[in-house]
């Protein structure tokens, strides 16, 4: 079956692949573009949200800060920050789940990396002091008078204001700079991928063009030449003798057929 085929000619090979590596080349820019839309949204997307979750994780935690420096009994006291262990856990767990993806570097210069050390770097002061608050939170309530438990209030509050406040805002500045670093590495990565489908599109065009092209002139047949001779009557053994056409004009003429 397959010996009854008549052989591609070269003009059908050449389309062939042509029209193969337009495929190929339109095949691998869609993979390259899908798999950037996977990732702005695996890393980035759920990155900013990462991000959102653990801004709000570090406003509550310095909201039950501020409830347990409001306390008015030991009993208050130790059940409001006891779930402050937990949240600083969580807040940890999400930086490390942040982490773990692939960081990278904008066009612009802006580090995920280094933005996410900020952000670690000022989480740590902020803890440490937050554990100084809450430490002297915690001797005023075994102050052994009233005097004394009112001078350690009074520390504690101040050291919660002037110092781990501050603090605070560092990490909310920290945390801007890094949302603002995922933005611009996500809006590099969205330009690529328009800039590779336009590429894409730009050549699959042209090649288009091309085998239109190429089918439209390398298809055409030449046309065949005009014969300069035509068959006649020849002599009598049955053959035939190609005469020239202008031998018919020669005897045209009445005197030369008499000759």
């Amino acid at each position: 079956m397959i010996g009854l085929l008549p052989r591609p000619t070269w003009k059908q090979i050449v389309v062939s692949l042509l029209i193969a590596g337009l495929g190929l080349l339109a095949s691998r820019a869609l993979s390259q573009v899908n798999q950037d839309i996977t990732l702005m949204y695996a890393e980035y997307t759920l990155g900013a949200t990462e991000l959102a979750h653990i801004s709000a994780d570090v406003i509550r935690f310095r909201t039950t800060i501020i409830r347990a420096l409001e306390a008015q009994t030991r009993q208050d006291f130790e059940r409001i920050t006891s779930s402050l262990p937990d949240q600083r856990a969580r807040i940890q767990h999400s930086i490390d789940r942040y982490a773990a993806a692939s960081l990278r570097v904008s066009r612009s210069g802006r580090s995920e990396e280094d933005d996410l050390h900020a952000v670690k770097e000022s989480l740590d002061a902020y803890f440490q002091a937050y554990s100084k608050t809450m430490l002297l939170m915690t001797q005023m309530w075994t102050a052994a008078t009233p005097t004394e438990a009112a001078a350690l209030r009074t520390q504690a509050e101040h050291h919660a204001a002037d110092n781990a406040g501050p603090k605070l805002i560092q990490v909310s500045l920290a945390l801007d700079r890094l949302l603002e670093t995922v933005a611009d590495v996500a809006k590099d990565m969205r330009d690529e991928g328009t800039q590779t489908l336009r590429e894409t599109s730009s050549t699959l065009i042209v090649g288009s063009l091309l085998i239109a092209a190429l089918n439209l002139f390398l298809g055409r047949s030449p046309e065949p030449g005009r014969p300069a001779e035509s068959p006649v009557s020849g002599s009598g053994n049955g053959e035939t003798v190609l005469t020239p056409r202008r031998v018919k004009q020669e005897y045209a003429d009445p005197a030369l057929r008499q000759n």
